[in-house]
């Protein structure tokens, strides 16, 4: 990858690390482009069986835009007329595409201030771990802005759209005791157990039913623009792949065996 993200396989599980704890883990273009091409990358590996996204040292998972760098940005789009703000188009929208698409699981391991887009990324994660010192600001609205990195269609389905609107126009730092009854936590724990607590969470996602969690994240995506009989339709479609795995079979021979199954992703 790059200095600015790093890149882990560690068996089945990608880690993705955005490597910039002095600015924290501010997205500068270089940065961007690094994270956009990891997630495509582990999205695509049949190697990788879930995916971990974390912020490095304990000040910020991600702060999102490094606006020290989208200011001269600015002015040159005003010296220029180019648009302002293309990253969107070029980085943020693939990037969560990518992390939202995937067949696999994904989990962000949420580590002091997650803002901005970085509070968008770990939206778009199906789990967030999150520190007890740690807390999510959408921030868009802060800096005159609206929401990117999929915010406006992750954190509905989060928390309801009355509550979505609320965070979206009226900016404000969620700790983590209220994220979690909110719904924005999957679970809150110590900050000095979180990196651990995370990766044990994801390698167990990584060792389980690849196939049956591709399959829920896909009847889930479906079903939320769906009707009820195009959604049945579907479940069917989706069982039948997974009926078909060899997960499936592995399942209930240890089922009926009353063993541990040992999965094998496909």
């Amino acid at each position: 990858m790059s200095d600015s993200v790093l890149y882990e396989l560690d068996g089945g599980l990608a880690v993705i690390t955005i490597n910039r704890a002095d600015a924290m883990n501010a997205l500068d273009v270089p940065t961007k482009v690094a994270l956009r091409d990891a997630v495509v990358q582990a999205a695509g590996d049949p190697a990788v069986r879930a995916v971990l996204l974390a912020g490095a040292g304990d000040r910020a998972f991600c702060v999102g835009q490094d606006l020290k760098e989208h200011l001269g940005l600015l002015k040159r789009a005003d010296e220029t007329g180019e648009a302002p703000l293309k990253t969107v188009s070029e980085h943020y929208n693939p990037l969560v595409r990518a992390l939202t698409g995937m067949r696999k699981p994904t989990v962000a391991a949420v580590g002091g201030v997650a803002a901005g887009a970085g509070a968008s990324l770990a939206f778009a994660c199906d789990f967030r771990i999150v520190a007890d010192t740690a807390g999510f600001n959408t921030s868009f609205a802060g800096v005159a802005l609206t929401a990117d990195s999929g915010a406006s269609w992750t954190l509905p389905r989060l928390v309801g759209h009355a509550r979505a609107t609320e965070l979206l126009m009226l900016p404000r730092t969620v700790k983590a005791a209220e994220a979690l009854a909110l719904g924005l936590a999957t679970r809150v724990v110590p900050s000095a157990e979180l990196a651990d607590t995370a990766r044990e969470f994801a390698r167990q996602l990584a060792e389980g039913p690849t196939v049956a969690y591709g399959a829920i994240k896909a009847a889930l995506d479906f079903g939320a623009s769906h009707s009820l009989s195009e959604t049945l339709d579907k479940e069917d479609e989706l069982q039948t792949l997974a009926g078909a795995s060899e997960d499936h079979r592995i399942a209930v021979r240890a089922f009926v065996a009353k063993e541990r199954p040992n999965y094998v992703g496909r």
